[in-house]
């Protein structure tokens, strides 16, 4: 008599992949687009452009870099916990997708460290440009909201995790940062290495917010109301802190550089954090079937 298998592998079973549901969608596009290597961009021109500038430009080109650098460090020591729920669930396709999802943020980064090196020739302690809203936001609640899928893998736990990561961290502040960054050095013709990498960037977190979009939305499908009102309750908690990054980044100076301006980026923030959470809440009102059925670009997020 044969002896049945205590465990059923999924890609040994008749069920296999689904390659229709997003996350394999966006495992795919991770696979053609986010295959690049910050080693190899070229920062000669960056670092004779860096030489040039004046001391208020480089002083507010470094500090949106040391914030770049902290929060990708950050996300990138963060996501294991939600990887390990996803893992737990069995959700193959999503843990998938993830595994590049976590190798794109490692790159990102080495590609800020690299800058800091080799460009900035800055090695020194770079956290005196953390205010008070960041330090709030990666200080504090994203590992908080993170460690909590430790011993809390609730649903209402990953959507507070998730709006925390995708749409406050990344669908906030490093989207309106990356606007900024790429703003001001493609507009005055700086550092063509640092545009190609923020480009490729932009790429890379584009598919993040596609997925955060796809797993509220998911959750929301699944468990209505209760995860709903969860989503709203931290969007409320946390959107103060992260306009507030914003504003503490612009205020430090009397007179920007560059031609920047503190509500055009505010303004881009909204923008951008309305629109999702649309998409999201749409999810109210479709079935689960639905939702995994659904495009993986969440609006154009993909597309990149």
């Amino acid at each position: 008599m044969n002896e049945r298998p205590g465990r059923v592998f999924r890609t040994t079973s008749g069920r296999g992949l689904d390659h229709r549901l997003p996350a394999m969608r966006l495992w795919h596009k991770s696979k053609e687009r986010g295959t690049w290597d910050p080693r190899a961009i070229d920062f000669a021109q960056d670092a004779r452009d860096w030489r040039a500038l004046d001391d208020l430009e480089r002083e507010v080109i470094l500090h949106l870099t040391s914030l770049f650098q902290a929060g990708e460090e950050s996300v990138a020591l963060d996501l294991l916990p939600l990887i390990m729920v996803i893992a737990e669930e069995g959700r193959l396709e999503e843990e998938l997708y993830l595994t590049a999802f976590l190798w794109e943020e490692a790159k990102h980064v080495e590609l800020f460290r690299r800058f800091l090196d080799e460009v900035a020739a800055e090695t020194g302690d770079l956290t005196r440009f953390h205010g008070p809203s960041y330090r709030t936001i990666f200080y504090r609640a994203l590992p908080a909201a993170m460690k909590r899928l430790r011993h809390d893998p609730s649903a209402v736990a990953q959507a507070e995790a998730s709006v925390t990561y995708n749409m406050i961290v990344e669908g906030v502040l490093a989207e309106t940062g990356y606007h900024a960054y790429h703003a001001m050095l493609a507009e005055h013709d700086l550092m063509p290495g640092m545009q190609r990498a923020v480009a490729l960037l932009k790429s890379d977190e584009a598919r993040h917010l596609a997925y955060g979009v796809f797993l509220l939305s998911r959750l929301v499908a699944a468990e209505g109301d209760a995860v709903w009102g969860a989503i709203e309750r931290r969007m409320t908690e946390l959107l103060p802190a992260a306009l507030g990054v914003v504003a503490e980044t612009f205020d430090r100076y009397e007179t920007l550089p560059f031609g920047l301006r503190t509500e055009t980026f505010t303004d881009f923030a909204m923008s951008q954090f309305q629109r999702r959470i649309g998409r999201i809440e749409k999810a109210r009102r479709q079935t689960l079937a639905e939702v995994l059925g659904g495009e993986d670009d969440a609006g154009g997020d993909a597309a990149a």
